[in-house]
């Protein structure tokens, strides 16, 4: 009767084991129905460099990829309308609908670069394109004198032997006010060296006026004759003299005692300060005795 016992524990082990089996071949058939469903999506780029565009773009269509032109150079060893270079390499494998960038050969360079300088944009861009080139990068400069004037080029004018057909200019933009103005700074008790030097960082220039110039007469105002003149002045009547130049002002050693503008007000590049120097540098003020 002990021997029976044996029988059930040998069928149970069976099942197990068929049902290990089971669930062995279930595992094996979802990963390889898996990797065939992967590789179905996959494609294989194919050779396209040396196709024509056209041919690379059925080359290409017939494995599920698609063709996009990124660039175009010339070349003297490709002739025109080939394919000079493809990403990514053939060979490789990548999903279904992955676009394929490919560089089209010009041949050899048969355009001469023209000299675009002082045109308009408009005009520069229509000459570029009449001549079958590419318009590059266009940059802008904010600079004074005349807005949307092309400053310079790249390549230059007449340049051979250059990569591609594209053209980048520069053209010039009206210059912002708002971007040359400048907070004044203080100038007082500095050197007129260190003034000049402060208002220069800032595009401003010194204009030195003098203490106590000498008054000036009225416009029209006829001068009084000196006590000596022989005439009267009604009968020699002498014209205005002009102003006598104000005097030069050493500024080996003196300093800011005042200025206009004055500091924190708003000024522009080019601005004038008028500055008031002192005759001599002040001397340090004494110490009081404790």
């Amino acid at each position: 009767m002990g021997g029976g016992g044996g029988v059930p524990m040998k069928r149970f082990f069976t099942l197990m084991l068929g049902a290990l089996a089971m669930v062995a071949v279930a595992l094996i058939s979802a990963f390889i129905a898996m990797r065939l469903a992967i590789h179905g999506r996959e494609a294989v780029v194919p050779t396209l460099t040396g196709l024509s565009v056209a041919d690379a773009s059925k080359s290409a269509g017939s494995k599920g990829l698609r063709v996009t032109l990124e660039n175009r150079f010339y070349s003297s060893d490709v002739p025109a309308g080939r394919i000079l270079a493809q990403d990514p390499e053939p060979g490789s494998r990548v999903r279904r609908e992955w676009p394929v960038r490919i560089t089209e050969s010009l041949g050899t360079q048969s355009v001469n670069i023209p000299d675009l300088t002082g045109e308009s944009e408009r005009a520069a861009t229509v000459s570029i394109r009449r001549l079958s080139l590419d318009l590059g990068t266009v940059a802008h400069l904010a600079i004074p004198g005349e807005p949307d004037v092309v400053l310079t080029q790249t390549p230059p004018v007449n340049s051979a032997g250059v990569d591609g057909p594209r053209v980048s200019l520069l053209v010039s933009d009206p210059e912002d006010p708002q971007a040359s103005a400048y907070v004044m700074p203080s100038l007082a008790n500095l050197t007129y060296a260190a003034a000049a030097e402060r208002a220069a960082a800032a595009g401003l220039h010194l204009v030195v006026i003098q203490n106590n110039p000498a008054p000036l007469p009225a416009p029209g105002a006829t001068p009084t004759p000196a006590p000596n003149s022989a005439l009267p002045a009604a009968a020699n009547p002498i014209p205005p003299a002009p102003p006598a130049p104000a005097p030069a002002v050493s500024t080996g050693n003196a300093v800011v005692v005042a200025q206009t503008p004055q500091a924190g007000r708003r000024v522009v590049r080019g601005d004038a300060v008028h500055i008031l120097l002192s005759r001599l540098a002040p001397a340090a003020a004494p110490v009081a005795a404790l």
